[in-house]
C-alpha cells in the first residue's frame, strides 16, 4: 500500500513537472516571436504570454482566486482586490503575475514603494516580465526617479520591441525633467 502511494506520488510529480517544463518551452517561443514580430502580430503573441502569466501552472483554484481579484479591480475595489493577491501569493509566493497584480492594486491605492516592492518580486521571478517594467516605470514616475523609469521602459522594449507604451513614456519623462530643470 505504502510503495503504490508513493508510485501514484512520483507519477503526479513528474507529470506535474512535465507540464510546468512545457509551459516554460511554451514562453520562451513566445518571448522569440515577441522580439521579432511587428505589431499586429507580436499584439497576438502578448495576448498569450499574459494568457500563461494569469494561469497557475498547477493550481486551477490558484488561477480562479487571480481572475476574482482581477474583477475587484475592475469593478473598482482594489483593497478588495488587494487581500485576495495577498492570498494568493500566501498561497504560492512563486507565482509572478499574483505579485504583479497585487503592485498594480498597490499602485492605485498610492501605495507606490510597496508596488515597486512587489515588481521586484516579479522580475525576481520573471525577468522578462514586460508589464511589470512598464509599471515599474509608472511607479519610478511617481516616485521621481526619473532615471530608474526611463531603464525601465528602455528595458520593456528590449523584451518587446513592439510595445507602445515606451516610446511615449520615455518621451513624456524626458519633457518631465526638462521642466524640472528649467
Amino acid at each position: 500500500m505504502k510503495k503504490s502511494f508513493i508510485v501514484i506520488l512520483i507519477l503526479i510529480l513528474s507529470q506535474l513537472q512535465s507540464f510546468a517544463n512545457d509551459r516554460d518551452i511554451r514562453l520562451n517561443q513566445l518571448f522569440n516571436e515577441l522580439k521579432v514580430n511587428k505589431a499586429k502580430v507580436a499584439s497576438i503573441v502578448e495576448q498569450e504570454i499574459w494568457s500563461l502569466w494569469s494561469t497557475h501552472p498547477t493550481d486551477e483554484k490558484l488561477t480562479a482566486r487571480l481572475e476574482e481579484g482581477s474583477m475587484f479591480v475592475r469593478n473598482q475595489q482594489p483593497k478588495k482586490a488587494r487581500e485576495i493577491f495577498t492570498e494568493v501569493i500566501n498561497l504560492d509566493e512563486n507565482w509572478a503575475e499574483a505579485w504583479n497584480k497585487r503592485a498594480t492594486v498597490l499602485y492605485m491605492l498610492g501605495e507606490y514603494q510597496k508596488s515597486q516592492d512587489d515588481i521586484d518580486k516579479v522580475l525576481e521571478l520573471e525577468p522578462r516580465h514586460f508589464g511589470a517594467l512598464a509599471g515599474q516605470g509608472l511607479v519610478n514616475i511617481q516616485l521621481k526617479n526619473f532615471e530608474k523609469a526611463i531603464r525601465s521602459y528602455k528595458q520593456a522594449q528590449e523584451i518587446y520591441p513592439s510595445m507602445r507604451s515606451p516610446e511615449i513614456m520615455i518621451k513624456q519623462i524626458e519633457d518631465l525633467m526638462k521642466e524640472q530643470t528649467i
